[in-house]
């Protein structure tokens, strides 16, 4: 199965809550935070956070055990780790940040199930402060995408990820559930599937935009779902791949047909 390439968004996909929410909320910074939220990108916002909490003597470990205490739905955990055991590629494309996703990852003992994690990279600075900063250096260049955020566009890392790979006989899953994960979905191929989170703002721009859509739709609602799902499809590719191995004789037989990926900028 190492052909299966799992991309997971993170936030109310892989945890049902929002990583910046929670700390946000369990930190007590609702009341800075809502102040601020209209003066700055969500990304600087987050690092402007982190600086409140060090200013009120509140260190990384303690960040840390704020995120350790995230649920993360048992049925997700068991669904990444059988899609791990047979030997799928799992990957999280994510506008979180590393710290987040490796602290509650870590803490869940599914950190090692994953070979790559794109998300927003962080620091501790010489005085002791977590820094956030943007996955894209707005300083440097800008993707060009009008559908995603200046400091990550996620189609801009699924092509990057398709082309380390080839793209040949590769099969794509993408979870996801909000805005940022359309993109990516417009870049699937008719021989890759999409499992956007039924109600969300992905769900709703897929339903409103059915012919832009190559790659499969099945869409959950819950954990549960999400993993009875993530694992039929596995299947299904596993064994439409025996069933091309039999037929490998002919010519392009386990392909997915040619296609140039959509740019939208």
């Amino acid at each position: 199965m190492a052909d299966v390439v799992v991309v997971f968004d993170f936030d109310r996909t892989l945890i049902d809550d929002d990583s910046d929410n929670w700390v946000v909320t369990q930190m007590g910074l609702t009341h800075l935070f809502n102040q601020l939220r209209s003066t700055l990108p969500w990304n600087s916002l987050m690092d402007r956070m982190m600086k409140e909490l060090h200013s009120q003597g509140k260190t990384v470990e303690d960040i840390a055990n704020c995120l350790r205490q995230c649920p993360l739905d048992s049925h997700v955990a068991a669904a990444i780790k059988s899609a791990h055991s047979l030997g799928c590629d799992l990957k999280i494309v994510s506008d979180a940040n590393q710290f987040y996703i490796e602290t509650i990852m870590e803490h869940h003992g599914l950190l090692g199930c994953f070979s790559e994690i794109y998300t927003n990279p962080t620091y501790v600075d010489e005085q002791g402060r977590l820094r956030i900063l943007p996955y894209h250096d707005s300083t440097l260049s800008h993707h060009g995408c009008n559908l995603c955020p200046s400091n990550l566009c996620k189609g801009f890392v699924l092509d990057h990820v398709c082309t380390s790979f080839g793209c040949g006989k590769q099969r794509f899953i993408y979870l996801g559930d909000g805005r940022g994960d359309f993109c990516p979905t417009l870049k699937l191929r008719d021989c890759d599937f999409v499992m956007p989170r039924k109600n969300y703002p992905l769900w709703d721009r897929i339903c409103s935009n059915p012919m832009l859509i190559k790659a499969k739709v099945h869409e959950w609602s819950s954990a549960e779902e999400l993993k009875k799902i993530l694992l039929h499809l596995i299947g299904a590719i596993s064994i439409k791949e025996d069933v091309d191995s039999t037929v490998s004789s002919q010519p392009n037989s386990s392909e997915c047909r040619s296609q140039t990926m959509p740019v939208y900028s």
